[in-house]
């Protein structure tokens, strides 16, 4: 996956609490080949009205938050089932951070693995920044590497797990953040041989 160090993008408030992956993505778009693109399935039923068609209602769908690629939203996102065409459908879509007070935690483990930024910010935070963007602000800046958030009227820190943090970063995957540590493995197997003979393979 890229690297993730520095975004400046549009960003669009969604002021909302508990966003479950359901409303993220639909169920019964998952049987849909990735190679056919998740990105318009985002938000599917909240855009859309009974007749299918896109009412123009929902934040991301104003003309002001085109090109989106920073979310900021309330407490509690990605909660509920644990699919990752959720995280596909983002990704797809343009969106490559998500900004909220919390995530859910198979969510945020399906985010990591397709390198969509998870970043946490205290509920006070969240909600400076969804009213700063409510109120006409457009762009934010979101640095990993100092994980702070700029572009509002008062730069906000943010958290993330540090092993997170190291892999987004230099993007890796799972494998690749496991050969990160080779020097040390082989330093311990080498330990370890001489330690316990009897425990190496014959």
């Amino acid at each position: 996956m890229e690297p993730f160090k520095r975004l400046t993008a549009v960003a669009c408030p969604l002021p909302f609490a508990n966003i479950d992956t359901d409303q993220v993505v639909p169920a019964r778009f998952m049987s849909t080949p990735r190679t056919q693109g998740y990105g318009g399935f985002l938000f599917h039923d909240r855009r859309r009205g009974a007749d299918g068609q896109p009412t123009g209602e929902f934040p991301l769908d104003k003309p002001e938050r085109a090109a989106t690629k920073i979310i900021v939203a309330k407490r509690n996102f990605g909660c509920g089932s644990s699919r990752e065409a959720a995280v596909y459908a983002l990704m797809d879509f343009g969106i490559h951070c998500v900004i909220a007070p919390s995530f859910g935690e198979i969510f945020g483990g399906n985010s990591l693995s397709n390198g969509l930024l998870n970043a946490r910010v205290s509920e006070r935070d969240a909600d400076t920044l969804l009213g700063e963007l409510e109120a006409g602000a457009r762009e934010l800046t979101v640095d990993l590497e100092t994980q702070r958030i700029t572009g509002g009227k008062v730069p906000i820190q943010f958290e993330i797990d540090p092993a997170a943090k190291l892999r987004l970063i230099n993007g890796w995957d799972d494998v690749q953040m496991t050969l990160s540590f080779r020097d040390q493995i082989a330093a311990f197997q080498q330990q370890d041989s001489v330690a316990r003979p009897w425990a190496r393979p014959v």
